[in-house]
């Protein structure tokens, strides 16, 4: 052993002499101050190990090389992993280092028969060595994944949120369930800190020794079923396009919040955590580092995508669009990890995949707002809502757009990215929301024809302004549509109730007006008792038909039966006051006879209109 140990001595002062000599005459220069300062760096010594053309330098190197054979040999054959102990581990890496340095310090008489022989045996020797690498370098992360996954983080998904301490059917194999996750902003040591040591001490000897794609196949292959089972544990499934596309809503909606979670887990979580472990694994190697993590994350990073992009391209339906923001959101918020993660050489094309995946979701939700517009425009005319009453393509547009700009900087930043040029003091999205509202009163202008009566026409599109109105009112959409479109509509819903009361009751408020002209009283008292009976049909048939009408907005209710009887009741209480005033014809039994309302019996009748029917009501 001492004199395998002086062998190796003089192996390494010939190895510097060699590597600090720029030429053969510094190197003997080297050699010969070693020689001054040891006796056993004699000059003889020194000289007897130097590469050459005689049989005794090659016998060396065959010795050097049975050595390191034994070692190695003995690692190869052990049953046990040779990472279980560290004095073993080092032993076999420092085997491995002196083949390396032997083969490299050779290399340039390999062309001679013996020394080139030599070598060969020595390749095939490194080769043994990196199959038992590897073999440990597999079993080292598989091992090390395991008792990490057990001691540490899970990142599970599901509702499994009860503590497993003081369980008695708890197995101790059991995997314990962390608390629900909050916080993204963390980075998890994805393996021991000592695992990573060894397994980065494994990794320089494999692409030293030519064996790089290898252990990178090794490590990606161990990592990536690692990542998918992490993904598959938040919830996320592996769809195809086509198999999104067939989903229910409700399913679809599911499988949404599930993605959104899944996402932010694996863009914030895994694949920064699966990228630092590549960096520290394969320290020193950048290009073997960058590989390995595409490899490790292309196939979950493709899963999350392909969802988003199903999405994407799916039904353009109007109900979609909440879910279709949150995707384009969560896509949105995830750029800048998309870009950090995945900024190496390998992982370009999944970077760039997310930003035109993104973009396709923005043109989705231009594409359902295109779908809405026609929806309005197809939404049919034949039959009238009860009453005069809320039309349900009001009540569903109105609440819709509502709902939608609560996303208002979302939309605007979706419709800000279309190739569209805003006006000077409008966005494409209030042009967008102006054209919808539009369409939707051309559309209830249409539908107000249906009504033969004129009267309730004007009721139904007051009903409907109004709703509209205070809709825009009470939200972001009034901001985006702004003051002055609802001074205009409000100006058109007054508009409507003007024309309601001139087209319902200026004919009856026409029989109350006295003719001045009449012949004598008694021509005078002919002509009001003839406007009397008038006025009590039409006034009877007008209370009977517009108390089946419907105002759904009380402010809107009260004030119309404010104005009708600020209109009816002096002018009534004007014509029976004058037609009393007629001698014996207005007094008594005679008035009686055709004065059938008091005023005070007018206002509670106009006080019973637009309570509507059952069927107006709903």
């Amino acid at each position: 052993m001492a004199e395998n140990g002086e062998e190796k001595l003089l192996a390494v002062a010939r190895h510097i002499a060699k590597t600090l000599g720029h030429n053969e005459s510094m190197a003997d220069d080297i050699l010969q101050i070693f020689s001054t300062f040891d006796g056993r760096f004699s000059r003889e010594k020194l000289s007897e190990g130097q590469p050459g053309e005689d049989g005794s330098t090659v016998s060396a190197l065959e010795r050097a090389l049975n050595s390191l054979d034994s070692q190695i040999s003995r690692f190869v054959a052990a049953d046990q992993p040779i990472w279980s102990d560290p004095a073993d581990s080092a032993a076999f890496l420092d085997a491995i280092d002196e083949l390396v340095n032997i083969t490299r310090e050779w290399s340039h008489l390999a062309n001679e028969k013996p020394v080139g022989a030599c070598l060969a045996r020595a390749d095939e020797m490194l080769q043994q060595a990196m199959f038992r690498v590897e073999e440990e370098f597999r079993s080292l992360m598989e091992r090390g994944a395991e008792s990490f996954a057990v001691n540490n983080h899970r990142l599970d998904s599901d509702d499994e949120e009860e503590d497993v301490e003081g369980d008695d059917d708890y197995d101790g194999d059991q995997i314990p369930v962390a608390k629900p996750l909050t916080d993204y902003d963390l980075i998890i040591d994805a393996l021991p800190s000592a695992t990573i040591n060894d397994l980065h001490e494994m990794a320089k000897r494999m692409l030293a020794a030519g064996f790089g794609k290898s252990c990178s196949h090794v490590y990606s292959t161990c990592r990536r079923e690692f990542l998918e089972e992490s993904v598959s544990r938040l919830g996320l499934k592996k769809l195809s396009i086509e198999e999104v596309h067939k989903m229910t809503w409700q399913e679809l909606e599911d499988e949404i919040e599930r993605w959104i979670k899944s996402a932010n887990v694996a863009l914030r979580i895994l694949f920064p955590s699966e990228r630092r472990l590549c960096d520290r694994v394969f320290f020193g190697f950048s290009s073997a580092a960058d590989l390995s993590f595409m490899e490790v994350c292309r196939g979950s990073a493709v899963q999350i995508l392909n969802f988003a992009d199903a999405v994407a391209i799916g039904s353009r339906s109007p109900e979609r669009l909440f879910k279709v923001l949150d995707v384009f959101e969560t896509m949105r918020d995830l750029m800048g990890e998309f870009e950090s993660v995945f900024s190496d050489q390998f992982c370009l094309v999944l970077k760039n995949e997310a930003v035109t995946i993104w973009k396709r979701l923005g043109e989705a939700v231009r594409g359902i707002f295109m779908e809405l517009e026609n929806l309005i425009r197809r939404d049919p005319a034949k039959a009238a809502v009860p009453g005069g009453g809320l039309h349900p393509i009001t009540r569903y547009v109105m609440n819709y757009l509502r709902a939608a700009c609560r996303s208002r900087q979302t939309l605007e930043q979706v419709f800000e990215e279309s190739n569209g040029v805003p006006s000077k003091d409008s966005t494409l999205l209030t042009v967008q929301m102006s054209w919808i509202m539009e369409l939707l009163e051309s559309n209830l202008e249409v539908k107000s024809k249906v009504y033969k009566d004129p009267a309730l026409c004007y009721l139904f599109l007051m009903n409907n302004g109004r709703y509209i109105v205070q809709k825009v009112k009470d939200g972001d959409l009034g901001l985006l549509l702004g003051e002055d479109w609802i001074r205009k509509h409000n100006a058109k819903v007054r508009q409507y109730h003007s024309s309601y009361q001139r087209s319902a009751w200026n004919k009856m408020l026409g029989l109350l007006k006295v003719d001045n002209t009449a012949a004598g009283m008694n021509g005078l008292g002919k002509t009001m008792k003839v406007k009397l009976k008038q006025f009590n049909v039409q006034f009877d048939e007008t209370c009977k038909v517009h108390s089946t009408w419907v105002v759904f907005d009380e402010q809107l209710r009260e004030e119309l039966r404010i104005s009708l009887a600020r209109l009816l009741l002096p002018a009534y209480g004007n014509f029976i006051g004058r037609f009393q005033n007629l001698g014996d014809l207005g007094k008594g039994k005679n008035a009686d006879k055709y004065i059938k309302y008091g005023v005070e019996d007018i206002e509670a009748h106009i006080n019973e209109l637009f309570k509507g029917s059952t069927t107006a009501r709903k």
